[in-house]
């Protein structure tokens, strides 16, 4: 299970989340990791962080928020597996950066995850754009960017996916409702 971080579980912001004192997680957030922390799922966290190669935050601040982030979730009852993040900005052309699957397949290599059998949830085209490359089952979450951003997957030619397979993308209020769509597939 791979979940973008801003906007799916803290509020994304327009000028990036540069501390912890900034780090808000979304409503329901933390119940639905800890719902998903009673699967069998490994629970991974995926975020782009151009602000580090920006200049705006250094390496050591995205490091503590997620360790911050990631004692949260266990607080909560939810349980994190790994957290990989891409520090380049889009003008770099780096193959982790979401929407290219680096970070995916950097995570099923380090993880040993069948990325086929995997889920990921986004609220962005590039979110949807990187677990199709991998063939996970994506879902875009309304939250976030995802009003938005469902718009402009479907323009890119993205579609909506009604039924099950690796193509398109399923639609989701939040994080709640998408993990609730999951569990009631593997179950």
């Amino acid at each position: 299970m791979f979940i973008d971080r801003d906007g799916v579980i803290c509020r994304n912001r327009h000028d990036h989340v540069k501390s912890w004192d900034e780090f808000v997680f979304l409503p329901g957030a933390r119940l639905a990791l800890a719902r998903l922390a009673e699967s069998e799922l490994a629970v991974v966290i995926i975020t782009n962080q151009a602000a580090i190669n920006r200049g705006l935050v250094s390496v050591d601040i995205v490091e503590d928020i997620h360790r911050r982030m990631v004692q949260a979730i266990q607080a909560a009852g939810g349980r994190v597996d790994g957290v990989f993040y891409c520090p380049h900005r889009p003008d770099e052309q780096c193959t982790c950066r979401k929407p290219q699957p680096g970070m995916l397949l950097q995570a099923a290599r380090e993880l040993d995850v069948d990325l086929k059998g995997s889920y990921l949830i986004g609220d962005a085209w590039s979110d949807m754009l990187a677990g199709q490359a991998v063939g996970c089952r994506c879902y875009m979450v309304l939250t976030g960017r995802g009003r938005r951003q469902f718009l402009s997957c479907l323009r890119k030619g993205l579609v909506l996916n009604q039924g099950q397979g690796n193509n398109g993308f399923h639609l989701a209020r939040n994080l709640q409702d998408a993990v609730r769509m999951i569990l009631a597939d593997i179950m």
